[in-house]
């Protein structure tokens, strides 16, 4: 019996409707993950923008540490901002705990204050596809500084990676969610 494809959020706080709203219009079940259970049931998991020392609080406290590790082990993660700092090897700017999942290292808020946040447009090239203009929004958003092996550099803006995939697992260091257009969106659900 094969399951329909549901892709959870981690709704403990952060950007959570937007992407629910993204993968609806794309006739995909989205659903918020606030417990192990919840993720359990997942096919992929968004980590969506917000702040990360928060979600480092709010993962410990939830008691989800130890299943999002597992879960990513088996399945797409993809780090969203704030998630693209829980995903990293190493992070900088200064220095947290991560998840360590994806082979990166990132300077959180490494574009400025909220007050310098900004748009972008820039080329994404997902594999077997042509490229296409990407808008970014960046908000606070971290830089990717190192990028390990195995890493695609998906799109960049200013010379620096801002969207890499590692196996299964995607990060992006600015928000699509709140962009035009749902080509990474689309792209992560058949990861």
């Amino acid at each position: 019996m094969t399951h329909p494809l549901r892709i959870g959020v981690l709704a403990l706080q952060g950007a959570v409707q937007p992407h629910r709203a993204k993968l609806a219009a794309l006739g995909i079940e989205a659903v918020p993950v606030r417990d192990a259970e919840e993720l359990a049931a997942c096919s992929g998991l968004i980590i969506p923008g917000g702040e990360s020392t928060t979600f480092l609080k709010l993962i410990h406290a939830y008691r989800l540490w130890q299943p999002l590790l597992d879960f990513a082990a088996q399945r797409p993660l993809w780090g969203v901002c704030a998630g693209s700092i829980l995903m990293a090897e190493r992070v900088e700017n200064p220095a947290q705990a991560s998840l360590a999942v994806m082979p990166i290292t990132v300077r959180r808020n490494a574009y400025g204050r909220q007050n310098e946040s900004f748009i972008a447009h820039f080329p994404l090239r997902l594999p077997g596809q042509p490229p296409v203009e990407q808008e970014g929004v960046f908000i606070r958003a971290p830089q990717v500084m190192a990028v390990g092996a195995g890493v695609r550099v998906l799109a960049e803006y200013g010379g620096q990676p801002v969207a890499l995939a590692a196996g299964r697992h995607l990060t992006t260091t600015f928000h699509p969610e709140l962009a035009a257009g749902d080509a990474l969106h689309r792209h992560f659900v058949i990861l």
